[in-house]
């Protein structure tokens, strides 16, 4: 196995990571990028290192033309090249003078991608020409941007199902580009329906049949864009094209994080700067933050879920050595291992998600064992842990110290909604608590009953407590659980708060939403001031 000694420090132009976040990523539903969206996020991808951004199709579209301009003058790429999109020129036409193409050169971007089509019937039926002039325009276009300084990648769509129907055809696209002067000649997997073992044969195949340089481009409409396009590899490709955190049309490309990921640590091939995959997690949350979408949990590598560990078995191998139930150091993606802490869970679970909090439990059993109690009889009853951190800390500390350390004690609360003959609705909240041997009563209004209870039990501590101020909620969650009395079924409330460095959750279970979420807020400022340093009176 080669060794990080023996691995040159920085990729080379020997193997390309072509990212087309900003141009294919951006078809998928729900994605809409401003041009200053696209900046950000082409700087995140420069970042990565990875080594070719495309950046979209100049001339096809305002913005996209408009975010040429910009990159060249806003964003100083330090490890990629910014790359146009753009078709061949018309049939009949002149590359020379077509104004698609020279929208391509307008765009000052060093390197083109052009489209071109690999199939017969897609040939005859779409762009309505022979396939004679198909090839025309290729040649045409390639030989025309070279001329003008620019590199030039072709990408062949259609191409695994151009070449089951006509593979003379399919070849001889392959091979005009190649002789035209393109770099790399992508094999473009449209449809998404192809299977590794295929993806192998004919990569393999056209290799041989035509010495062109080739790249792979899969879509995931089988579940395989991942593999396929790591079984082109396997198979000679020099040039794998995705998209961060897999996005794109219908159900997307394939995701540019694992193939990178199993390039690096399952290949041993360096395809980014030195120290770069360590970045991979932040990159992929920071993108999803621009788009719009919430990180998905359980994306391989880099999903928040990806090295959570939640049955007792897991916990017992894991807690001997981590690498029995973990494919690599998740440190090494920017990731970290979790323990989840669940009715399935045993003593090494709660060991090592006490060790994951700061408490040392392998010397006492038996707080362990009232730990494990507790957890499964909560759970029973509808609690769950494994997304309430601060919650299961909350416990763990009442279990250590024998009872519950507060620093406030409700006497009473009680919330009113008042629906107004205007049609307006009015929410109230009072809260009746001892703070500190003092007895404080305060109102709060809000846009619902959970927000003005929130509302009135800030106004109440912080006059005690003024580190509440950088206390927000951030989310609140709502669940019916099973039951057979439809509203008088048990409701399971999670609130995430954060005070501006880290966010926390908390959960409250009851039979009432109001009281289910006083618990939850209630746990979520007593781990929020125990953050702020403080400890409560006894």
């Amino acid at each position: 196995m080669t060794t990080d000694a023996m691995r040159p420090e920085a990729p080379t132009d020997a193997f390309h990571v072509f990212d087309t976040t900003l141009r294919d990523g951006a078809q998928r539903e729900g994605i809409h990028l401003s041009v200053a969206d696209k900046l950000t996020i082409a700087r995140h991808l420069d970042d990565f290192g990875v080594g070719f951004i495309e950046g979209g199709w100049p001339g096809a579209n305002p913005r996209d033309t408009e975010f040429f301009q910009r990159a060249a003058t806003e964003i100083d790429f330090r490890h990629a090249q910014l790359v146009a999109f753009g078709a061949t020129r018309k049939a009949g036409a002149d590359a020379a003078t077509d104004r698609q193409v020279q929208a391509l050169l307008d765009s000052g971007a060093p390197v083109v991608t052009l489209v071109a089509k690999a199939h017969d019937r897609h040939v005859e039926l779409a762009l309505r020409t022979t396939l004679e002039e198909n090839l025309a325009m290729v040649a045409d276009t390639v030989r025309h941007l070279r001329a003008q300084g620019r590199r030039v990648f072709v990408d062949c769509e259609h191409f695994f199902d151009g070449y089951a129907d006509n593979p003379e055809y399919a070849l001889s696209v392959v091979r005009t580009a190649r002789e035209a002067g393109a770099d790399v000649v992508v094999l473009c997997d449209t449809n998404g329906g192809m299977l590794p073992g295929r993806i192998t044969s004919v990569v393999r195949t056209v290799l041989a049949e035509t010495g062109a340089r080739l790249g792979i481009h899969t879509q995931d409409d089988s579940g395989c864009a991942v593999a396929n396009t790591l079984a082109a590899v396997d198979a000679g490709a020099t040039h794998v094209q995705g998209t961060a955190n897999g996005y794109g049309e219908r159900v997307g490309n394939a995701n540019l994080f694992p193939v990178v990921a199993a390039l690096e640590l399952k290949y041993d091939m360096r395809v980014l700067p030195a120290g770069a995959l360590t970045e991979m997690t932040r990159i992929s949350h920071a993108v999803a933050e621009v788009v719009n979408l919430p990180p998905a949990t359980h994306q391989p590598y880099v999903g928040v879920s990806a090295f959570a560990h939640k049955g007792g078995l897991h916990a017992s191998a894991i807690k001997v050595d981590p690498d029995l139930y973990q494919h690599i150091d998740p440190e090494l993606v920017g990731n970290s291992m979790r323990m989840l802490v669940s009715d399935m869970a045993g003593r090494a679970s709660v060991e090592l998600k006490g060790r994951e909090l700061g408490y040392d439990l392998e010397g006492d059993r038996d707080l362990v064992g009232r730990v494990v109690a507790r957890i499964k009889e909560q759970e029973r009853g509808g609690y769950t842990y494994e997304a309430a951190d601060a919650s299961f800390e909350l416990l763990l500390r009442d279990e250590a110290a024998g009872r519950r350390d507060r620093f406030f004690e409700p006497e009473s609360w009680r919330t009113i909604t008042d629906h107004r003959t205007d049609g307006q609705m009015a929410n109230e909240a009072t809260v009746r608590l001892w703070v500190k041997g003092e007895r404080v009563l305060a109102t709060g209004e809000g846009n619902g009953p959970v927000h003005a209870l929130d509302q009135a039990l800030r106004l109440a501590l912080e006059r005690t407590f003024p580190e509440l101020a950088r206390i927000q909620l951030m989310d609140y969650k709502v669940r019916i659980l099973e039951g057979k009395y439809g509203t008088q079924s048990t409701t399971r409330v999670l609130v995430t708060s954060g005070d501006g460095e880290a966010e926390w959750s908390t959960v409250g279970v009851a039979e009432n939403v109001i009281a289910a979420s006083w618990q939850a807020l209630d746990d979520a400022y007593t781990y929020g001031l125990l953050r702020a340093g403080l400890r409560p009176d006894a």
